[in-house]
């Protein structure tokens, strides 16, 4: 008797234990959703997730990095739940091949700015007659973009110094940045002359006492159409945060930010 009340005993514990730890887990907030998004987008997005937050009490977890490589990883099932790229055309892809919800919008058309340390020999214009110039002295030793295989600001910068007839002459002077922001870096901070990066990234006011820069014109290069898209697995705060990015105060930064913005109807 005392075997058999033993035993039940032990098993209305077990379930309590059991229960607990269940209302445990369901008490537990659930992670922010991971966002991969371009690294252009890393003062733009941080501003408008930290927007986010304030308005609506909910957290997204940001990821930067080349749109390339995020759209390698989401072909192979990562889990994000948005995509923010830089080229519309790996969104596009994704939406093909049925990982999104849909095609998504269109948030954002980019800019190329030319950017070049104080002391560097290379004087900035938005015509790159300076880059020509510091060439032709021998001035250019390292000469910073993003990889142009998986980084759409490195395809733009190589259409641009082609329209330019710059290409071949600087080819061998390139420092390759895996995405725009670390081109930033080396061209500032990694020894190089100059570089071509986005124009949102030059919008830092600490940048302004260690760089020029100017904006290199939209007829060198097709533009960038940015694009942004859910994948399937998007939760809620995600839905809401795509939603955001579309209304005034995300766009108010969008611009301030340097990106031409679309129509509502793109």
């Amino acid at each position: 008797m005392r075997v058999l009340i033993g035993r039940m005993w032990m098993t209305v514990l077990a379930g309590v234990a059991l229960s607990c730890a269940a209302l445990t887990a369901c008490d537990r907030p659930a992670p922010p959703p991971r966002i991969a998004a371009a690294a252009d987008l890393r003062l733009a997005l941080t501003e408008i997730a930290a927007a986010f937050e304030r308005d609506t009490g909910r957290k997204v977890d940001l990821l930067f990095g080349s749109s390339g490589n995020f759209y390698r990883q989401l072909q192979q099932g990562a889990p994000f739940a948005m995509f923010l790229s830089a080229d519309e055309e790996y969104v596009l892809d994704l939406a093909k091949a049925g990982r999104t919800t849909d095609q998504g919008r269109l948030y954002a058309v980019g800019r190329l700015a030319l950017i070049a340390p104080k002391a560097s020999p290379l004087k900035v214009d938005e015509g790159l007659e300076g880059l020509r110039k510091a060439l032709a002295r021998g001035d250019i030793r390292r000469f910073a973009i993003a990889n142009p295989d998986h980084a759409p600001y490195g395809r733009r910068a190589r259409e641009a110094l082609e329209q330019a007839g710059l290409w071949q002459p600087l080819e061998p002077h390139l420092v390759l940045g895996e995405n725009v922001s670390q081109a930033l870096q080396f061209a500032i901070d990694g020894g190089a002359q100059g570089g071509i990066i986005a124009w949102s990234l030059v919008q830092d006011p600490a940048l302004g006492a260690r760089a020029d820069f100017a904006l290199i014109p939209a007829e060198l290069h097709a533009p960038l159409r940015q694009r942004m898209v859910l994948m399937r697995s998007a939760d809620e705060t995600a839905r809401r945060f795509y939603a955001y990015i579309d209304q005034p105060p995300a766009r108010a930064i969008l611009d301030r930010h340097g990106f031409a913005l679309p129509s509502a109807a793109n």
